[in-house]
């Protein structure tokens, strides 16, 4: 059996490849099939909620498998939505349940969650809107006109070039948001849109009109790059994210340290502060590891245990590839001399051991050693 550094290695080493792994699986693929099939056709949440097969589907994509049965606790939270920060899901310590409301946002979108893009249904309801401000009707022959243009063309433009090098959707675009095509500086507005509204400090987040904000957001391509105008939560990603899942679930059926890494390296990137990490016990039992403490440790006061991770650890390294790899090399090496692979090879002798298709290299145990945090 591969110890638990090499067979994280060899899993993120083309992570690609691994998924698709995963997807070849008859029963992944037949219910995936399925999923993408008829996900679609939900337009409530009770039809999402009585289909049990696509609703376990959803769930588990979204790491909450073990509350599938919880029907009624999630019609709640899809109820209430996201939109308010006091609404159910929002005050949930668990913010996975916010992330799931939020990809099938029925309370928002209605009847359109399972379809919903905003470079598409949010934009031509703006357009409409705008429109009638500007003192025509909705319901003219032009205003349906260039809809029916926009819709019939918005889903093959795949980056911000090529929406600004169609004048026809560019002036849509811009007017659905209030803003001129004619009177906008074009530099500005292609920085706004490359910039996106992850970063704080990006270019539309600085304008004090929040129109520029409200624009980088519908045409996402900072974040979802050519996928942006095609973009549906409840569809493709979720899909990802079942993926991802079985992935992590299925390198835990013989290796639960792999899936620990697995599911750290997933969660790294939005990992702002030690208080989301001791949120989450899988996260603060990777951190636990790596840095030699004990689990009685979980015991101990909260703000001391935020207090020590922090002058041991810089939490902004988990969003370098890089120094976030060294992280998860230490983890699954200390990981491994906790719970050796193999029974003949005990903490002592892995230390001392040349080589080995189990336990832990020397070559790999000096290299632990110049890690630093």
């Amino acid at each position: 059996m591969l110890n638990t550094y090499t067979s994280y290695q060899l899993i993120v080493k083309d992570i690609n490849k691994s998924i698709d792994r995963i997807e070849q699986q008859p029963t992944v693929d037949r219910d995936t099939q399925y999923y993408l099939a008829n996900i679609t056709k939900v337009k409530s949440i009770d039809d999402f909620v009585n289909n049990d097969r696509l609703f376990k589907y959803a769930m588990k994509a979204y790491g909450l498998e073990d509350m599938d049965y919880a029907k009624a606790f999630m019609v709640k939270a899809l109820k209430e939505g996201v939109s308010d920060s006091n609404s159910f899901a929002n005050k949930l310590t668990d913010k996975r349940y916010a992330e799931f409301v939020s990809a099938f946002n029925f309370a928002a979108n209605g009847a359109d969650a399972t379809v919903y893009n905003k470079a598409q249904q949010l934009v031509t309801k703006n357009y409409a809107i705008q429109a009638q401000i500007a003192g025509l009707d909705p319901n003219s022959d032009y205003v349906k006109g260039e809809t029916t243009y926009y819709l019939a063309n918005i889903t093959k433009v795949k980056s911000v070039d090529d929406l600004m090098g169609n004048s026809r959707l560019y002036t849509y675009a811009l007017a659905a948001f209030g803003l001129d095509s004619a009177t906008e500086d074009k530099d500005l507005i292609k920085q706004v849109l490359q910039g996106g509204v992850r970063n704080p400090d990006s270019v539309a987040n600085k304008q004090t009109n929040p129109a520029y904000a409200a624009l980088a957001s519908a045409f996402n391509f900072e974040q979802y790059g050519e996928n942006a105008t095609t973009y549906v939560p409840a569809q493709q990603p979720t899909v990802d994210k079942y993926m991802r899942q079985t992935l992590e679930e299925d390198a835990g059926k013989t290796n639960e340290g792999v899936r620990l890494a697995l599911y750290f390296q997933r969660k790294a990137p939005d990992i702002t502060s030690w208080y989301d990490v001791l949120a989450d016990t899988a996260l603060a039992s990777v951190v636990r590891t790596a840095l030699g403490l004990p689990d009685s440790f979980a015991t101990a006061d909260i703000d001391k245990q935020a207090q020590l991770f922090e002058q041991k650890l810089d939490i902004s390294d988990f969003t370098d590839p890089e120094k976030l790899g060294k992280f998860l090399t230490r983890f699954t090496s200390m990981y491994e001399i906790n719970n050796p692979t193999s029974t003949a090879v005990s903490s002592v002798s892995v230390l001392f051991a040349q080589p080995l298709t189990v336990g832990i290299s020397t070559d790999l145990m000096m290299a632990m050693q110049k890690l630093k945090f």
